[in-house]
C-alpha cells in the first residue's frame, strides 16, 4: 500500500546539538530499480546487495514477479533475481500497480513494449497525475499501442508491439527515464535503437545494460550523443553492489553544512558524474566536502563524504546542469536560503512534472516560512541571509518525499519550528530517514 492513502503523520525538527556522525545512506533508487529489470531479462541468478527497500522499488519488484521474474530477499538483506531472458516475460493476469514509483512505471513501459502482450499500468494519486506522453509516444513508433486518459495519464493499458521495430529518437528534453525507456523496448527489436541527446542525461541504464552483456555504445556527432543498443542480446545474470543515492545523500550532506558546528561522515555515494550536480553547486557557494575513499563498484563510482559547516553564498546555477541535479533542487533551495545573497535557478521545467509541481510547492512552503522567492516558468530565485528563515508555518508537501524532507531539514535552522503535513511519503525513497537524522542530532517532534 502507497504511503498516501494512510492517515497524514505531521512533525518537525528541531536541533539539540550540531550533527555529528557517520552514517550510511539507502541504496541508489534508480539503479535499485534497473538491477531488478535487468535480473529479470538476464539469465541465470542476480545477486543485489545494498537494495533500497523503499516503497518505490517494492512495486518494481512486484511487477517484474508479475511478468514472469523469480525474486526474493533472503534473511541477510540481498535481493536474488532469477531472469526469463531477453523474450522471456509472460502476460501479468494482474494490473501493475506502481504505487507513486515515476521511474519504474516508465522503464517497465519500455521493457513491456516490446512484448506482444497486454498490460495495465495504475499507481497512486499523485503518479496519476503525472504525464506518461513523453514515454508512450517513441514506443508507439517501435509499435506499441496505448489505451489511457486524456494527457496519457494512468491508469493505462498497453498492448506491446508484435514485430518491435528499431528506431532512431531525439529527446526533446533531456531524461534517462525517456531514454532507458525507449533502450529497454529496443532490447527485443532487431538492430540497432539509437536515442539521441543534446544534453547529457544520467546513465546508469547504458552502465548496467554494459555490465549485464549488451552491447551499447555512446559516441558524440556533433551537437548530438549518439547512445545506441544493438537489440535482442543475451543478458547474462552479474551481481551488483547498488551504491548509495547521492539524491538521498544530500539531505544529510545539506543538514551538516547549514547547521554549525556540525562534522558528518556519509558513508558508500555514489559519485556518477551525471549525478554530481549538486555537489559541484554547493562547493561553489563555499560548502567543506571532502570526497574520501575513492572507488568503483558495480560499475559506478563511489566515495564516502565528509562535510562539516560553512557559510554559503548565493550563486547562479546554469540550467545546463538541471539533469545533473533535477531532484535535488529542493534541498538546494533549503541552502540557498541560509545562504548570503541571491541563488539563481534556472531551467527547471521538469520540476512541473515530478510527484508534485515541486517548483511551485517549494516556492509556496519557502514563503510560508518567511523567505523571499521568486518563482518563474522554469526559474526560482532565493534571497537568503541569515535571519531569513522565520519558519512558524505548516508545509504543504502534496505527498511528494524530497520536499517532505527538505522542509524538515529547513526547520533546523529557522526560529520557529517548521511543521510538514506528513512525513509518511518519506517511506517511498529513504524507508531510515527520520532515524538517521535523530542520530546524527536532529530530533523529530
Amino acid at each position: 500500500m502507497s504511503s498516501s492513502s494512510a492517515t497524514p503523520q505531521p512533525g518537525s525538527f528541531v536541533l539539540a546539538q550540531p550533527l555529528n556522525g557517520d552514517c550510511a545512506i539507502p541504496g541508489d533508487k534508480s539503479i535499485s530499480h534497473r538491477s531488478l529489470m535487468l535480473g529479470s531479462l538476464a539469465i541465470g541468478e542476480t545477486v543485489v546487495s545494498g537494495m533500497l527497500e523503499g516503497e518505490d522499488v517494492i512495486g518494481t519488484a512486484n511487477a517484474m514477479r508479475a511478468l514472469g521474474a523469480e525474486i526474493e530477499r533472503d534473511e541477510k538483506g540481498l535481493w536474488h533475481v532469477w531472469g526469463r531472458g531477453v523474450g522471456g516475460l509472460i502476460e501479468p493476469d494482474q494490473v501493475l500497480d506502481m504505487g507513486n514509483a515515476g521511474t519504474g512505471v516508465r522503464l517497465i513501459m519500455g521493457i513491456c513494449a516490446g512484448y506482444p502482450m497486454t498490460v495495465f499500468f495504475t499507481g497512486d494519486g499523485s503518479l496519476r497525475k503525472r504525464p506518461m506522453g513523453r514515454v508512450a509516444k517513441p514506443l508507439e513508433n517501435m509499435g506499441a499501442q496505448f489505451i489511457c486518459r486524456d494527457g496519457y495519464r494512468l491508469p493505462m493499458g498497453m498492448v506491446g508491439a508484435k514485430k518491435p521495430m528499431p528506431q532512431t529518437y531525439e529527446l526533446p528534453v533531456p531524461s534517462a527515464q525517456v531514454k532507458s525507456a525507449v533502450l529497454f523496448a529496443g532490447l527485443m527489436a532487431p538492430g540497432t535503437t539509437t536515442v539521441l541527446e543534446t544534453e547529457h542525461s544520467r546513465d546508469h541504464s547504458e552502465r548496467m545494460l554494459r555490465f549485464f552483456g549488451a552491447d551499447v555504445r555512446a559516441e558524440q556527432y556533433n551537437k548530438h550523443l549518439h547512445v545506441q543498443l544493438q537489440g535482442q542480446p543475451n543478458l547474462k545474470a552479474a551481481n551488483i553492489v547498488v551504491p548509495g543515492d547521492p539524491s538521498s545523500a544530500a539531505f544529510p550532506v545539506v543538514a551538516a553544512t547549514i547547521c554549525p558546528g556540525s562534522d558528518v561522515l556519509v558513508i558508500g555515494v555514489g559519485l556518477n558524474p551525471l549525478r554530481t550536480g549538486l555537489f559541484d553547486t554547493l562547493i561553489e557557494m563555499g560548502a567543506d566536502l571532502t570526497f574520501i575513499n575513492q572507488r568503483e563498484e558495480g560499475g559506478e563510482p563511489v566515495a564516502d563524504v565528509r562535510v562539516r559547516s560553512a557559510e554559503l553564498t548565493g550563486v547562479e546555477v546554469p540550467p545546463e546542469r538541471a539533469p545533473s541535479m533535477i531532484d535535488e533542487y529542493p534541498i538546494l533551495s533549503v541552502a540557498a536560503a541560509v545562504a548570503q545573497g541571491k541563488t539563481t535557478m534556472r531551467g527547471l521545467a521538469e520540476l512541473r512534472v515530478k510527484e508534485s509541481d515541486r517548483l511551485a510547492a517549494m516556492a509556496r512552503g519557502l514563503e510560508a516560512c518567511g523567505v523571499d522567492v521568486e518563482e518563474g516558468e522554469e526559474h526560482l530565485v532565493v534571497n537568503g541571509g541569515e535571519g531569513s528563515v522565520v519558519g512558524d508555518a505548516t508545509v504543504e508537501t502534496e505527498l511528494d518525499h524530497r520536499l517532505a524532507m527538505s522542509f524538515l531539514i529547513l526547520g533546523l535552522v529557522s526560529k520557529k519550528p517548521v511543521t510538514i503535513d506528513d512525513v509518511a511519503p518519506i517511506k517511498t525513497s529513504f524507508p531510515n530517514f527520520l532515524d538517521l537524522m535523530s542520530k546524527l542530532g536532529a530530533k523529530l517532534r
